[in-house]
Parts: C-alpha cells; structure tokens; sequence
C-alpha cells in the first residue's frame, strides 16, 4: 500500500553527516526512510511504496520510474539533474525538483582559496618548513618560491552566474581586475570575450560553467598555451571542463604558474587520473568539497523541505521536470 507522504532517501551521508538538523525534512512527510548507499540493482526495491525519492547522486532511470507507478515525486539533493531520466518522469507524471545556489558561499570562498594558495605558494612553503628548510635558513625569512600580488592582475571568468558573480566580487575586492569570457554553444554577447581574445589577456582564470556538449574539454592544450605565462587557472565547477592530460603537461611545462581543482572527470577516481600523477608541479587538487560547509548543506535540507511542502500544497517550486 503507498503512503502518499512516504519518502526514501537513497544516498542520505552524502548529505549529512550527523552534523545537520534534519527536522525541516522530517516534517514533511510521514515517514522518512534514509540510506547510507543504494546500489542501481537496489534502487527500484527500496523505493517501493514510497511517493517520494531523495537522491543525490543515485541514478533513478525509466525502469525504477516503471516499477514503482506510485512516485509522484524526485527531490534532487543538488543542482545538477544528469542522475535521473527527465523525460521517464515526465512520461510517468513524475515531478523532479532539484536545489539551487545553496552553496555559492562555500565555493566562492574555495575558489579564491584556491587561488590564494597558487599566488602565495603555500604548499610549498609548508612542504618547506615540514622538511626542515626554514629551520636551516641563513636569513630569518624562506623566499624559496615566487610570490605573487593578485591586486593589479586579471581575472577570466568563465560562467558569470550566481556563482561567478560571487567569485568575481571576491576578486575584485582583492584589488583584481575582471573579464568575462563567452561560454561555447551560447549566444554571444558585447560584455564577454571570445576565448581567442581574453586568454592573452588574463592572469588567472576560473571556471564556473556547467558541463555539455558544447563545453567538455573546451579548455585544451591550444587554450591553456595561449594564456600568459605563470598564468593560474582554477576549477571549481566541473571535472572535464579541462582536457586534464593538457593541464598536466602545462605544468610539467612550466608554462602555467599552476592549477588547482576541486572536480575530476570521473568521480571518485578509483580509476586514477592524469591530475593526480606526483611528478605534477604547482598543482593542488581537493576532493570536490568545495560546496560541503555545514551552511550550505544545511540550505539544502531547507530548499528539499521548501520543495516538498509546495509539491504537497499544490505549488511548484524549483521544478526541473
């Protein structure tokens, strides 16, 4: 029998890891069931007799849609809707809701992390001092490694939404100067700079765009060259974004200052990955935490809610299908 308020939540420690208030979410139905992980050849089953599937990053395709004609709606704990069949549900009268600009705080504030980092050469600079360099110094001070000002150089942003609007007022508040650059495959508009045109000019450039047809490896080895030499670039969006064997060898070149990034192609990388060879320099690569802060996770159990009380009243909100 389906309870018409029943909700299962496949992927729950993707979300929370017993540091969020859940009760907002609770509220909203009368029964909440979480899992610590759902395997594809589970995920059907678990959701049977439910009304309402919370995923994160567990697929939810047409044949789990098919197997369970009682679901009514898909609560994405996410932006990105790559991990269910949008139009299996709209065949099947599905509602798929996903969150948004939950973590633009907490990723705007790694990408100029990221950035601070690469300008100031703090890995190396703690490599140092962990290796007994500073310690055996003949001056009080290391200056081993160059150091870099970002008041006065120039940013490229790729991806001026919510996010890289952020980013961008970050920056400027460091003193940079800023430049958007035209995204692939949209149309072109007087305030953004061919890609031919603003990699020359640019110190620095960060990344903020979704990943598509249009921009999966639109950062290549042509690109990468055309940018100024010691130049920086960051990722924080999407792992294949960057053609990531071009970036290793730009920084085996030494033509790039460095490159950090938060995201990989494929995720996690049980497979390995170009980026994570140890003979890379000036490369600093985090475990796309970018968007983790305790804040910003929270607003997601605050926008799942949001979504499933107006699902509830009738209303849409954040509807994606």
């Amino acid at each position: 029998m389906t309870n018409t308020r029943r909700a299962v939540f496949l992927d729950h420690p993707s979300l929370d890891l017993g540091d969020l208030d859940l009760g907002p979410l609770r509220e909203c139905f009368s029964d909440l069931q979480l899992f610590a992980q759902t395997l594809p050849q589970e995920v059907s089953e678990r959701l049977q007799g439910a009304s309402v599937a919370i995923t994160n990053k567990v697929m939810i395709d047409a044949a789990a849609m098919a197997a369970n004609p009682q679901l009514k709606l898909i609560l994405i704990s996410a932006t990105g809707t790559n991990n269910v069949d949008l139009a299996a549900a709209r065949a099947h009268g599905i509602t798929v809701c996903n969150c948004q600009a939950y973590g633009t705080p907490s990723v705007a504030q790694h990408t100029i992390m990221l950035l601070l980092n690469l300008a100031t050469r703090l890995a190396d600079y703690q490599k140092a001092v962990s290796e007994g360099r500073w310690q055996q110094a003949k001056q009080f001070c290391l200056l081993d490694y160059p150091i870099v000002e970002l008041q006065g150089k120039t940013l490229g942003l790729l991806g001026h939404g919510e996010l890289g609007g952020a980013v961008a007022r970050l920056a400027e508040a460091f003193g940079m100067r800023v430049l958007l650059g035209q995204i692939p495959g949209r149309p072109a508009r007087p305030d953004r700079l061919p890609l031919e045109e603003l990699l020359p000019q640019i110190d620095a450039l960060t990344l903020h765009c979704p990943l598509n047809e249009h921009t999966r490896n639109f950062i290549g080895a042509g690109e990468l060259a055309a940018m100024k030499p010691g130049a920086f670039v960051v990722n924080t969006a999407r792992g294949g974004l960057i053609d990531e064997q071009a970036l290793a060898d730009a920084l085996r070149s030494g033509h790039l200052g460095g490159a950090a990034t938060d995201v990989l192609s494929v995720e996690p990388p049980t497979q390995g990955n170009p980026l994570l060879a140890a003979d890379i320099p000036r490369l600093i690569v985090t475990p796309h935490n970018a968007w983790g802060s305790r804040e910003a996770r929270q607003r997601i159990v605050g926008q799942l809610s949001e979504n499933a009380r107006a699902f509830f009243s009738g209303e849409a909100l954040r509807v994606v299908s």
